[in-house]
């Protein structure tokens, strides 16, 4: 149960973007851009990163949302993303993705926790500066939203199913759309 009246049953970080439609635009374009802007890596590998962090966090919602958004955008579907949710550096990706993923669980851990044997093995893995940063930026960003999320003790979906709706959406839309304009609260 949320741990304030959210006027709404919608689940996770949507009943808070519902709440407080302000701030909700600003973390949805975050969103956009990190996951789905211009870049090397493709939008199933960034939220694969998404996934991995969340999990690491403990938070059910963002991992379920975003594992059905990753599975949504590669190949292999959801059997890769329970590998790298599971132990990335066992799963059958690219050993440049295996290296992002590191950074981003040392990320997770704190962000002091991320050194330079982190970084060069990136590098010798073809990793380039723009896609450390980016995978960095992710995992920090997914750390926030997944506190934001679980500190205010939104509503998760039982039913890993509930996310697929959610997937179509965000895989075909992407996350930006129409946002309630700002409401007075007392």
């Amino acid at each position: 149960m949320p741990h304030i009246p959210l006027d709404s049953d919608l689940p996770g970080i949507t009943g808070l973007f519902a709440y407080r439609p302000e701030t909700a635009r600003p973390l949805i374009e975050l969103a956009e851009v990190l996951l789905r802007g211009p870049s090397s890596l493709t939008p199933g590998e960034r939220e694969l990163i998404a996934t991995r962090v969340s999990h690491l966090n403990g938070c059910r919602f963002c991992t379920g949302a975003h594992a059905a958004f990753a599975a949504a955008q590669l190949p292999q579907g959801m059997d890769l993303v329970d590998r790298v949710r599971a132990e990335p550096a066992e799963a059958p990706v690219s050993d440049k993705l295996k290296a992002l993923l590191a950074i981003a669980d040392a990320v997770q851990r704190g962000g002091r926790e991320v050194g330079e044997e982190e970084v060069a093995a990136a590098r010798a893995a073809g990793a380039s500066d723009a896609e450390i940063h980016d995978a960095v930026l992710i995992a920090a960003a997914f750390c926030m939203y997944n506190r934001y999320v679980d500190g205010l003790g939104t509503l998760v979906p039982e039913d890993p199913t509930a996310y697929t709706a959610m997937a179509v959406r965000i895989a075909a839309d992407g996350y930006v759309g129409p946002v309630p304009p700002p409401r007075v609260r007392s």
